[in-house]
């Protein structure tokens, strides 16, 4: 099992950048793929982006290539989403989750872990 608590959102001007964080427990982190998800207020979750368990492979949104990247760190049990040229669109609740799954990885019904996640807030 796998508890995951994210950290590091706020609020931000448009154009700033802001790196959230994911603190994952367990012995098994290594044995995972990891996400962040988003969610607007009246829209559904949203896939962002995720990393295979050795980090050396991501799978961003096609829409968000080039100003989100993921990254991890396997002896630390942490997952990390830089956000640059933010816009006022990127606002939502951000979301970490753990999938031990081979499933299609940007659906949310892949990941059976998540945090209670982190709001970013983008002032234009």
């Amino acid at each position: 099992q796998v508890q995951l608590v994210e950290s590091g959102g706020g609020l931000v001007q448009a154009g700033g950048s802001l790196r959230l964080s994911c603190a994952a427990s367990g012995r098994t982190f290594n044995r995972y793929r990891m996400g962040w998800f988003r969610q607007a207020p009246g829209k559904e979750r949203e896939f962002v982006t995720a990393i295979d368990w050795s980090g050396r492979y991501s799978y961003p949104a096609d829409s968000l290539k080039g100003r989100f990247t993921i990254s991890r760190d396997n002896v630390n049990n942490m997952v990390y989403l830089q956000m640059n040229s933010l816009k006022p669109e990127d606002t939502a609740v951000y979301y970490c989750a753990a999938s031990s799954s081979g499933g299609y990885i940007r659906a949310p019904s892949t990941f059976e872990y998540w945090g209670q996640g982190t709001q970013v807030t983008v002032s234009s």
